[in-house]
């Protein structure tokens, strides 16, 4: 399984090289766009609310690919305000969707450490074939 890690400067204009890098690491997948969107959330999530955003802070993006399914993982630096979690913002609210949102696209995600760091796991799954139907 073929991994690429990445540590980037923890600033919210990174966020644009990380989807460039991402995409570029897995052209030709299917669920390219999907793990751009997710590295995305996850990153922003790192700079919003752990010390990753903070001067001189980072976060590290790792990208894996098996079998046509891809596993995004982001570290932060930790010193998080609170713990990540799902929420269910009001419609006004612009924010608080993002895990929300890498939870639908992911099969499955893993949240592992504590206020010391964290690194959140998404694994998107390949996209299944069209099923072929015999007439």
């Amino acid at each position: 399984m073929p991994e690429y890690r990445r540590t980037f400067p923890g600033r919210p204009e990174e966020l644009r090289n990380v989807r460039q890098w991402t995409r570029h690491i897995l052209s030709g997948s299917p669920r390219v766009e999907d793990a751009a969107l997710v590295v995305t959330e996850l990153g922003s999530n790192a700079l919003l609310h752990t010390a990753s955003g903070d001067e001189p802070g980072t976060f590290r993006v790792s990208l894996a690919t098996s079998g046509g399914g891809i596993t995004v993982s982001v570290a932060d630096l930790g010193a998080a305000k609170n713990e990540p979690s799902v929420q269910d913002p009001a419609e006004e609210d612009p924010h608080g969707r993002g895990l929300g949102l890498v939870v639908a696209l992911a099969q499955h995600v893993d949240i592992d450490g504590d206020e010391h760091g964290r690194t959140i796991t998404a694994y998107l799954m390949p996209v299944p074939a069209e099923p072929v139907i015999a007439c």
